[in-house]
Parts: C-alpha cells; structure tokens; sequence
C-alpha cells in the first residue's frame, strides 16, 4: 500500500474492526515499503533509539559549543542547575532534549523524528519515558512506531516541514508524536492516544520557523525543550481523559491549512521573525563573514 492510512479515523476503525494494537499496521506498512522482516523493522528502530539515547548522553558529557557560538553547552546547564523551578524529571526532561538538538547544531549523529530540526523532542521524551516507568525496549519500539503512524498522517494532511508549514509542522508534529507515544506505551486506549495528539496541536498552532542567520540552532533549540514539555503535558490532560472537544483529524486539518496561509518569512527562510531582529542580523552576518574566511583561498589552489 502507498500510505498508512488516510486519517486517524481510519486507523482506529482499523484496529477496532482487527482488535490489533496501534503499532501492528505501522510495521505492516514498514514491512510492504521496505521488504523487510518485522525482525528487520525492530532491529532498526533498536538501532534509532541507540542513536537517541546516545544524542543525548553525547549532549550531556561532551563540548557542545557551535561554530556560531549560538550553541554553549545549553543542555548540561540546565542538567546541573542547582536552582530549579521543576521537578527533578522535568528538569532532565528538558535538559535531555536540548541535549540531543544541540548535538544536531554541533554536527554530531541524531535521528531525523521527523525532521533534523526536532531531533531533539523525542529523544528526549522516550528516554525520560522509560526511565520514569521502567519500560522494556519492546514497549519502547512499539511506541516509535505509534510515533511513526501519527507523523505519516501529519504529513500526508498538512506537512512536517517548517519550510512548508513554519515550526507547528516540524517541532509540533515531534511533539504529537511523542505525546501520542507516551500515551500509548502506559496503556491508555485509542482515543486518549488521539486526544493526546490533537490537544498537542492544539498547544503548537501557530508557531513560526524563524532560524537565525538561517541555522538550525536558535531557537529551535530551545523549541525542542518547549516542545517535549508540551508533549507530556498533553499527555497527562489525555490520559485524565480531558476532552480536546476538536477531533484530532481536524486539527491537523487546521495544521495544514494554517501552515498555507502562512508568510513566507515565516517558514524558515531566516527573513521574518527572531531572524530579523538587530540581534539576529548581527550574528547573520558575524556568522557570513566567518564562513568566508574558512573558505580556501583561489590563488592557493
């Protein structure tokens, strides 16, 4: 098949007609995409979370420091704050997330879920995830592949591009991914998994892509940290089954469509935004004039 399915509806009324669990369809798609084994699909999605969990002890042990110098060690900063107005978990929730984002900035290995630009959200939240209720790798890959499913049915009915739909699309579909994740791997059922999703739209409509001098640094870096605490508590309004009142098909209608309507300085073009603050155009072309002079010189060659 070419898509997972159409919509949210659709892949309920598919589990509810089969009595399988939510990732079950997700590694069938895998499997007719790919040609692979569902042995072949977990072991890869093992190996992806290794690559997570790794971004964020990376982030967390070693020099994150930019080129730009945008990127200082942000994440073990906030790890070792002595002053904290969080919890212990939500303060390493955070940390790890801007961990695993600034190792993307800092040219080390991430994984794209769904985009370089939030390769720090779910990383970040599956790692706290499972360290808050001692889940199983098996549960852990399981809710990757929830994760999977909510972000092909974002992409297929608005995007998962901030150059198409501004940073709602990129950090907020890492977001309902990881909140629908959450949700899933506690047992919950469908429709809180759902509801999860679309109250995190909800919390992310909106929200433009504004890179400064056009890197992917700040502040998405920062977003990834907003985005993973919106996505746990989206979770935990889910999981009380508080009502998102809006359909989680049509907010991600709504995505989309606000998305389109967007400007175009909005949608990561490094023109609208923080981008073009006096601050921003400074370190722009601090950042222009610096890649310059690394750039061989002609007569050399």
């Amino acid at each position: 098949m070419s898509i997972l399915f159409d919509d949210f509806k659709s892949w309920k009324e598919y589990c509810l007609a089969t009595g399988k669990p939510l990732f079950e369809p997700v590694i069938g798609y895998e499997i007719a995409q790919k040609g692979a084994t569902e042995s072949d699909i977990r072991e890869g999605l093992m190996r992806a979370y290794r690559v997570m969990r790794d971004a964020v002890e990376t982030g967390l042990t070693e020099d994150m420091t930019s080129r730009s110098g945008m990127v200082q060690n942000g994440g073990k900063k906030v790890y070792n704050s002595p002053v904290t107005v969080l919890s212990p978990e939500f303060q390493r929730l955070i940390a790890r997330a801007l961990a695993a984002k600034e190792v993307n900035a800092c040219m080390g290995r991430i994984v794209a879920a769904p985009t370089a630009g939030a390769s720090g959200i779910l990383p970040g939240i599956l790692y706290t995830l499972q360290e808050l209720h001692n889940l199983s790798d098996e549960k852990i890959i399981e809710a990757m592949l929830v994760a999977a499913g909510i972000a092909l049915i974002i992409e297929r009915n608005a995007s998962i591009a901030g150059a198409v739909g501004g940073c709602q699309a990129e950090t907020g579909t890492a977001a309902a991914m990881g909140a629908g994740a959450i949700v899933y791997s506690l047992g919950s059922d469908i429709d809180q998994v759902f509801n999860a999703v679309a109250i995190t739209i909800q919390c992310m409509l909106g929200l433009i892509c504004d890179p400064i001098a056009g890197l992917v640094e700040m502040p998405c870096i920062v977003r990834n940290a907003s985005a993973a605490a919106i996505a746990y508590s989206s979770a935990q309004i889910a999981i009380a089954n508080f009502n998102a009142v809006i359909p989680v098909d049509e907010c991600v209608g709504v995505l989309g469509e606000v998305g389109q309507s967007m400007e175009t300085r909005y949608k990561e073009t490094a023109l609208g935004g923080l981008a073009a603050t006096p601050t921003g155009q400074a370190i722009a072309r601090k950042v222009l004039i610096h890649d310059i002079e690394m750039l061989p010189d002609p007569d050399d060659a």
